[in-house]
């Protein structure tokens, strides 16, 4: 006798069976698939730059003429007269400036009397010496009293001598109260004026010598290594943006000015008649790096194995691997690294405690696009 209830549990069965096999075996090829997809990281890269290419220094300073006379009276005295003004060209020979010159005349009057007085007794201690021969000669008179009047005449002629000293010097001091150029420049400073009393050696005209001209900076404790005498540098002026000399370094500073702390550097420059004394000119050089480094972030360092790394994009695999450097120092912009990496390698700058080895990465169209040119312009 045929029963639905017995046919119904005879097909369910089976088929309830190898729906289950059917859904494991599914099953099963789907875990597979997860497990053999490719992971690919998106990751954020920079290309390392040269820290250790040279700096640009610049200071800016003024024009001087190399030889700069700060003229002076060699006597002291009161300004009666002066001819010249600042920006006044003068010629050897020309007059600067005078001082009363009344009591130096009054010397040498004195000198010269005082010469008359001694010629005078000059004379006389001639003739007494000639008396004293020609009565030694007639045995009337003892060899002391000859020996006696040789001796004054040659005291005699000694002051004489010193009386001649003396009117020469008070002639040279009268000369000495003209103030003169000794060669031909500028008049770059009017130091004292008509009625000033002034000693002898002060400055009165200071005088910048035709010829070689030269600019004088200022330059800090931490560059004046990077400056040395006969270096070329390059010289600009504020006043004609076009006008570019090839200057040299002539001579550097021994020691630190005491209250600015700075060295003073004297540049060489070409005779151009563009150049202007007073003129402000800025000097140019280029810093020498100490040591060959590059700069990354302080993000992309990492640790491995107790090591110092970072992750180094491949070019051509788009595949990471570790990269073991040594450290310099701690920047403001970063991290220098002194070994391990060199300038246009591409280097994993955020994530890299996702990083694993030969993990496939995708970098960003715009960033790639970035980080090579940048690569490109620092391997030219």
């Amino acid at each position: 006798m045929f029963s639905p209830k017995a046919t119904r549990m005879s097909i369910s069965l089976p088929t309830i069976a190898m729906m289950t096999a059917l859904g494991l075996v599914l099953s099963g090829c789907s875990e597979e698939k997860v497990e053999t997809k490719e992971i690919v990281r998106p990751v954020k890269v920079v290309a390392v730059a040269d820290v250790g290419e040279a700096r640009t220094l610049d200071y800016s300073g003024s024009v001087k003429a190399r030889t700069e006379m700060n003229l002076g009276f060699r006597v002291a005295g009161k300004i009666t007269e002066r001819h010249v003004n600042i920006g006044d060209r003068v010629e050897p020979g020309d007059l600067l400036a005078r001082i009363d010159p009344t009591d130096y005349q009054l010397a040498v009057k004195s000198a010269a009397a005082s010469l008359v007085a001694a010629e005078k007794q000059v004379e006389t201690a001639r003739l007494a010496k000639t008396r004293a021969e020609g009565l030694f000669a007639k045995n009337v008179t003892s060899k002391s009293q000859l020996e006696e009047a040789t001796l004054a005449y040659d005291q005699a002629v000694s002051t004489r001598d010193a009386a001649v000293a003396s009117l020469d010097q008070a002639k040279n001091q009268v000369r000495y109260t003209d103030l003169t150029s000794d060669q031909t420049g500028i008049v770059t400073a009017v130091n004292a004026d008509i009625g000033q009393v002034i000693g002898s050696g002060t400055p009165v005209v200071s005088v910048a010598v035709d010829g070689e001209k030269e600019a004088e900076i200022a330059v800090p404790e931490m560059d004046i290594a990077r400056f040395r005498p006969g270096q070329t540098v390059k010289a600009r002026f504020w006043s004609d943006e076009g006008l570019v000399l090839d200057g040299r370094v002539r001579e550097v500073a021994g020691s630190a000015d005491r209250l600015s702390r700075t060295f003073a550097v004297r540049v060489s420059l070409p005779n151009d008649p563009r150049v202007l004394l007073g003129m402000t000119a800025t000097i140019e050089t280029a810093g020498e790096s100490e040591r060959s480094a590059v700069s990354i972030p302080l993000a992309a360092l990492a640790e491995k194995d107790g090591r110092t790394i970072v992750w180094v994009v491949e070019r051509g695999s788009d595949t990471v691997r570790s990269r073991e450097i040594t450290v310099g120092d701690f920047g403001a912009d970063g991290v220098n690294v002194t070994q391990g990496l060199k300038p246009g390698d591409l280097v994993v700058a955020a994530g890299t405690q996702f990083m694993s080895e030969n993990l496939k990465v995708k970098v960003p169209a715009g960033e790639a696009l970035s980080a090579q040119a940048e690569a490109d312009q620092l391997v030219r």
